[in-house]
């Protein structure tokens, strides 16, 4: 009798230590801590630089990715390196064809959740030219040169991609763009990260380069938290704070999941 007692009791203080457990409000979980930076065409990752700045103030590990744009595959291994060197888990965050990048390589155990920053947020089976076909930009200034690659129209550049940035910021953006292989534009992704781990969508509203429309369908198509900025499709240079702050709010609800 006294053996089934002492088994009950402990039974009881294990069901009870469970509950104490189960009781712990969602908010005193840590928030993810590392954050990896994914830069979209046309750019590179220095235009996260006010982004980084505010993250790493606010204690966050951040590593920025500076991909090849060689072809889609390259691109996410060079981001699942950079998650894999993380000590825990990461919030992925892409910048336009960045998108397609962070939505196949999240699928790495070590990425919590995704953050896209006027972003392509692809199903599986869909190519970046799928999308974009799909609801055509403003923009007329996306081009390709004789050997395959792509490249935005100087002359087009300030008004069509980054209206929110001076001029001459604009203007140097233009001069030192990364040119993607159009093969990165044209491969597929085989698995949506998405589709099971959390996700917020910035879409900028005044976007001439991927249509706010289109935006705004791939996050309601995601089930993501979606917040809207004022801004052109180089919103994450031009609104650093707003952007960063979107991140961290992801780092702390994917933290407690």
């Amino acid at each position: 009798m006294r053996k089934l007692n002492r088994i009950v009791s402990a039974l009881a203080l294990s069901f009870a230590a469970m509950a104490a457990q189960a009781a712990i409000p969602v908010a005193t979980q840590a928030p993810v801590k590392n954050v990896v930076l994914v830069h979209g065409f046309f750019a590179d990752g220095s235009g996260w630089r006010g982004v980084a700045d505010i993250l790493a103030r606010d204690g966050f590990n951040v590593t920025v990715v500076q991909q090849p744009e060689t072809s889609l595959d390259d691109d996410v291994k060079a981001t699942t390196r950079a998650v894999n060197a993380q000590e825990g888990r990461s919030i992925l965050v892409g910048h336009s064809y960045g998108g397609m990048v962070i939505t196949q390589a999240g699928n790495d155990r070590k990425v919590a959740g995704l953050v896209y920053v006027a972003a392509f947020q692809p199903d599986a089976g869909e190519s970046l030219k799928d999308l974009a076909d799909s609801m055509a930009p403003a923009t007329k200034g996306i081009k390709a040169t004789a050997d395959g690659h792509l490249y935005f129209d100087p002359a087009l550049f300030h008004a069509d991609f980054a209206a929110d940035l001076p001029a001459a910021d604009a203007r140097f953006m233009a001069l030192s763009q990364v040119m993607p292989a159009v093969q990165a534009a044209t491969a597929a992704v085989s698995q949506a990260a998405w589709k099971s781990k959390p996700s917020w969508a910035i879409v900028s509203t005044a976007d001439r380069t991927v249509h706010p429309d289109l935006q705004r369908f791939m996050a309601k198509r995601a089930g993501s938290t979606a917040i809207e900025i004022d801004g052109s499709h180089a919103a994450f240079i031009a609104h650093p704070a707003r952007v960063a702050k979107v991140i961290e709010e992801a780092a702390v609800a994917a933290g407690a999941r």
